[in-house]
């Protein structure tokens, strides 16, 4: 393959050097029963270490941001003792690991959330756009109506925030990753769709970009911003995200900030092939001019497409997701041109399992060639 070499080069991540350049997008696969890491998920990481960077499945920074059934959480001791297990594992094999923060917001549902958890959100409005798998109900329901955040309840989460990534770099982790993406609570803030306040946090680009700031300084003023990525997906609607004239502008415009912050990347969400809008050249061209740290980029990428958009200066650093879940040896296979095994879709999210079916038995290529 032409040029794939780059692929398998090393690479400076701030103070960090990944052995390749083969990023594990951060993919929920709801394992984690009672919110805690299990030796299953230890085996599942240390599969995958073949990759220069992990970023770890969403970890619920509090008990309200746990809207999923089966996430791991980080703001549990018991929770950071799992971690550890893990983070060892992947260091064990000289890759390199983010813990992904995710805060659900509005998209929960109410019987998910572990004990003393309320679903809070920019505003009190329901998502038209998700709905949510309950093991209660063993069925997917419609997300339930948060609250509307005060004051007092943002300088909480920030806080929140804060301390999952504290408590991340604890468990070993290199680093983290806010997910500021996918209709989730940071991003939630950015869209009018769900953020119809009228105070300093809703309104204006900058006032619906201030939590977002306000928590990415937190971190990086807590753990080093060398230790702090975010994530982002412009023309992103999933979770009942909408389109708006100003998209652009506003991503544009939160890069340039995040650039002043410092952190050490953004990673940027393209959902096209899933049937979101794409990118537009316009957007790329300008988060990649605002922003002068590492741009790691995720589009159901094959090495073809990847090499094209680091070729192209778009792109630093390319994440495969469903392509890691079936081939935990994918930068081997790559590497010595062996065809990729696809997932099975049935057993993405499994529902309660703790047995290995579609999480850990997918075969490598040794296995495969000595059959």
């Amino acid at each position: 393959m032409k040029n794939q070499e780059i692929l398998h080069q090393p690479y400076t991540l701030g103070s960090l050097v990944l052995k390749n350049r083969f990023v594990m997008a951060p993919m929920t696969r709801s394992r984690a029963i009672n919110n805690l890491p299990n030796d299953l998920m230890v085996e599942y990481y240390r599969q995958r270490s073949g990759a220069g960077l992990i970023i770890s499945e969403a970890l619920a920074p509090s008990a309200n941001a746990t809207g999923y059934v089966r996430v791991p959480g980080i703001y549990k001791d018991a929770q950071i003792e799992g971690w550890k297990k893990i983070t060892d594992v992947v260091h064990e094999n000289d890759a390199k690991i983010f813990a992904q923060l995710m805060h659900t917001g509005w998209a929960s549902h109410v019987d998910n959330l572990p004990e003393g958890g309320e679903i809070l959100a920019p505003s009190a409005l329901v998502s038209t756009g998700s709905e949510v798998w309950t093991d209660t109900t063993k069925s997917m329901q419609k997300s339930s109506l948060p609250r509307e955040m005060t004051k007092a309840d943002i300088e909480a989460t920030i806080q929140e925030f804060t301390q999952a990534a504290l408590n991340a770099v604890k468990a070993g982790f290199d680093g983290i990753e806010l997910h500021g993406a996918n209709g989730y609570l940071i991003d939630e803030f950015l869209n009018p769709a769900s953020n119809h306040r009228t105070d300093e946090y809703g309104g204006s680009i900058e006032n619906r970009a201030r939590f977002y700031l306000e928590v990415t300084q937190s971190v990086a003023n807590a753990i080093g911003k060398e230790k702090v990525g975010t994530r982002i997906s412009p023309y992103g609607v999933f979770n009942g995200m909408v389109i708006y004239p100003e998209m652009e502008e506003t991503f544009i415009y939160l890069a340039a900030e995040l650039n002043k912050i410092g952190i050490v990347y953004l990673h940027v969400a393209d959902h096209s092939s899933m049937g979101t809008p794409p990118l537009t050249a316009s957007v790329k061209d300008g988060i990649r001019a605002n922003f002068k740290g590492t741009l790691i980029g995720v589009n159901n990428y094959t090495a073809e497409t990847a090499l094209a958009d680091i070729e192209s200066g778009y792109l630093d650093l390319p994440a495969f997701g469903r392509a890691f879940i079936a081939n935990p040896d994918l930068p081997s296979r790559i590497l010595n041109n062996l065809p990729l095994n696809e997932p099975d879709k049935t057993t993405l999210y499994a529902s309660g399992s703790t047995d290995e079916k579609g999480y850990t038995d997918y075969a490598f290529a040794g296995e495969v060639i000595s059959k």
